[in-house]
């Protein structure tokens, strides 16, 4: 059941049979990307952390080492303090790739195309985890998405995507589209986001459960006008159902919190990571 649907859905995006990383063309490198690495010897634990949007185009990837209006602070630094590598590749119409076209007519051309913007966005994270999955300085079984709103879409869908992803963070996001809908809510979002056809398969809670058994972090403004209780709860009913009673699903939901993240929810990611990441040789006796 799991791989039909993912395979469902990875039509639904128009990702390429038999390439790369489950869509990505086949050892593709990145158009514009920021790959920091850690002090000390590898191989690492990594980070793909996918940009937001938030209306600002010019930022893109810069968003990790210069920070956002939605985040408490540039990411940069507390991923590399604590022993991360990390890479964020711009995506289509954002940073370095504005000269691509802008986000309505790059949109409108790909479901013209039968290739819908999020699509082209998620073979490109795709193609961004084969750079790190072929990265000698990188642990293959220590890597991770991270990401806030289109960020946190975009971590998702490759966590629920490729099994080699150990665990995901997504933060101000998790909604189902049909309750968005039926609110009138679902408007506030971009085009890039629109998958035809999606509704007919899945929602968001039931495709953010594909990440389950592995470890999965949900950080949400209880007053997110993107994620309002009628969209978020049932998403939540359903991730939820995905997991069962395990730990390895953390929502955290701060009251009186919009469309951002706070300090409090970035060290309960921080401390996530470490958890999900730490290496298997921990723990174990010399015999």
């Amino acid at each position: 059941m799991t791989q039909a649907l993912q395979d469902r859905l990875r039509d639904l995006l128009g990702l390429t049979k038999g390439a790369g990383s489950d869509g990505a063309q086949a050892h593709e490198t990145p158009k514009a990307a920021a790959f920091l690495m850690p002090h000390g010897q590898g191989p690492h634990p990594a980070v793909l952390y996918c940009h937001a949007h938030g209306g600002d185009y010019a930022l893109g990837r810069r968003e990790l080492t210069k920070g956002a209006r939605w985040l408490s602070a540039p990411y940069a630094q507390d991923l590399r303090a604590a022993g991360f590598a990390v890479l964020c590749a711009d995506m289509p119409g954002f940073g370095d790739r504005q000269a691509e076209g802008r986000e309505s007519a790059l949109a409108k051309a790909g479901l013209w195309q039968g290739r819908p913007l999020f699509g082209q966005m998620v073979a490109a994270q795709l193609a961004a985890l084969d750079l790190l999955l072929r990265d000698a300085r990188i642990d293959p079984t220590r890597i991770v998405t991270l990401g806030v709103s289109m960020g946190a879409a975009l971590a998702m869908w490759v966590a629920a995507l490729n099994q080699r992803v150990c665990a995901c963070v997504q933060l101000c996001m998790l909604a189902n589209i049909a309750p968005l809908i039926a609110l009138g809510a679902h408007d506030r979002h971009g085009p890039y986001l629109t998958v035809p056809g999606l509704l007919r398969v899945a929602d968001i809670g039931r495709i953010a459960g594909l990440i389950a058994p592995r470890p999965q972090f949900v950080g949400l403004g209880a007053d997110d006008c993107f994620t309002p209780p009628a969209a978020r709860d049932p998403a939540l009913v359903q991730l939820r159902g995905a997991y069962g009673a395990t730990s390895k699903l953390q929502i955290s939901i701060s009251t009186g919190t919009g469309h951002m993240e706070t300090p409090e929810m970035r060290a309960s990611v921080l401390r996530f990571l470490t958890s999900a990441t730490a290496s298997k040789d921990k723990g174990k006796t010399a015999t």
